[in-house]
């Protein structure tokens, strides 16, 4: 963390903490500068820091005073989805979607991509370049159907933090998290299953799991501890639910991280009703606080969580490198990639397991983790500047992904099409929803740098959704 950063912080606790009071003058840039010696640009940058975030606002020749303090807007209530096998629909909203993101001129709020633009990440860059200059003979052979053991090693490293003790041949490397877990539904799953998901959860999941045939039961959700267990439960006395899928870990979009008795109650009942529970943790690096959060996996003794991640999120979604510790259905999911599959690209997977042993990686992530954390509050206050009143707002615990629920008069297809005119694109709820729910919910991604162009887009998109209350 940068000395402005750390600054900025010290002030924004004395601020929450009541140590300056709402309408006080701030200490002066001089006085900062000598009290915690850094440089006079150090302060400024600070202050900016805390403007930014609506924490404080300059008065022309008088300094710096601490802001008004906004009510805070609440958090979404748990979801109440309809709780019966449903057949999923919303592709045609989602490849207009995904053909928007080839253009360059819209805005792509609704995209799940991350910042790759930090120069944290040139060491990787330049191990790609270094490889393929030099080892054209191994990068462009036939891959093992396993993955490299080099890239293996260094993930089992990795998934200690998350509580998981697995070794490098317990993980099989796949092309992402989402090619890991299509081929663990195909493994375990026959078209027609029932899956269990959570409400409301990543389109692309449901998508999947709409080509592969599945029905699905959307399970109610709570924004801060996840999926209801007591729901779930209900659900699975009435349906031949057939398996889980699960993001515990700074879900993809509500941002909550399941607590760790949640995560146990969870798989207690997994193991009760003898089903598999699909684990997502592709987020679960970008928690907020650290150590980062356990995966349910490291509870798991039988082999019945199936653990998929991948570097899309954490790293690039362009390196195609993901992973699965498949357990009890390791030979399984091998056959069936060898069938749908066969081997990944050996160059990505290489420069990935350098990355990480050289130690860049966890220095990326370190940079990461502040990085969203800090522009997740920037766009938190923009949404409470810019949008009306009545709303809710999600409180992530990790990863860029913001939710943000409107009044029930709200439509955000409509107003989602009507910004497309604009050239901004916004990921309307209804897209994470099997039967169409949320139509006044917003996800919004935080991974585009908080600048004064996202700003002024922010600002568009809380007049169209005023315009929609009229």
């Amino acid at each position: 963390m940068a000395r402005y950063q750390r600054l900025a912080e010290l002030l924004a606790e004395r601020i929450e903490q009541g140590l300056y009071r709402y309408g006080e003058k701030l200490p002066s840039v001089r006085s900062l500068s000598q009290e915690h010696g850094v440089s006079i640009s150090t302060v400024q940058q600070a202050y900016q820091t805390l403007e930014t975030r609506q924490l404080i606002t300059p008065q022309p020749r008088s300094g710096y005073f601490v802001a008004p303090r906004k009510v805070q807007p609440p958090v979404p209530p748990m979801s109440r989805p309809v709780q019966r096998p449903v057949e999923i629909t919303q592709w045609d909203q989602v490849i207009d979607m995904l053909k928007g993101h080839k253009d360059k001129e819209i805005i792509p709020f609704s995209s799940g991509a991350p910042d790759i633009q930090q120069p944290s990440l040139q060491p990787l860059w330049r191990e790609l370049k270094r490889l393929v200059q030099h080892n054209l003979d191994e990068i462009l052979g036939y891959d093992a159907l396993t993955g490299r053991v080099e890239l293996r090693e260094q993930l089992a490293r990795l998934m200690l933090d998350g509580g998981s003790v697995v070794s490098a041949e317990d993980i099989i490397i796949t092309s992402g998290s989402q090619s890991g877990l299509s081929l663990a539904l195909l493994a375990v799953c026959r078209p027609g299953d029932i899956i269990a998901i959570e409400s409301p959860t990543y389109y692309g999941t449901m998508q999947l799991l709409r080509s592969l045939g599945f029905k699905v039961i959307e399970i109610p959700t709570d924004p801060e501890t996840g999926m209801s267990v007591e729901a779930l439960e209900l659900a699975l006395a009435q349906w031949p639910i057939k398996g889980i899928i699960t993001v515990p870990n700074c879900n993809n979009p509500l941002g909550f991280i399941m607590p760790d008795a949640r995560k146990r109650a969870l798989l207690a009942l997994a193991q009760s009703h003898d089903i598999v529970i699909f684990e997502d943790d592709v987020y679960g690096e970008l928690a907020t606080d650290y150590p980062r959060p356990r995966t349910i996996h490291s509870w798991d003794i039988d082999g019945r969580v199936m653990l998929c991640s991948s570097f899309t999120k954490t790293v690039a979604p362009g390196l195609r490198v993901g992973w699965i510790v498949p357990g009890r259905y390791h030979d399984r999911f091998l056959q069936m990639k060898y069938a749908m599959v066969g081997s990944n690209v050996p160059v990505t997977q290489l420069a990935a397991a350098s990355f990480i042993k050289d130690g860049h990686y966890h220095r990326h992530i370190r940079r990461m983790r502040q990085i969203y954390q800090r522009n997740m509050e920037i766009y938190t206050c923009w949404v409470r500047e810019y949008f009306p009143e009545g709303i809710c707002i999600t409180r992530p615990k990790g990863g860029f992904m913001l939710w943000v629920e409107l009044p029930e008069q709200v439509d955000m297809v409509c107003v989602a099409q009507q910004l497309c005119r604009l050239k901004i694109q916004v990921a309307p709820g209804s897209l994470f929803s099997a039967s169409g729910k949320y139509r006044n919910c917003v996800r919004i991604n935080c991974a585009l740098p908080p600048n004064e162009k996202h700003q002024a887009v922010m600002e568009k998109l809380g007049n169209a959704v005023k315009v929609a209350m009229e």
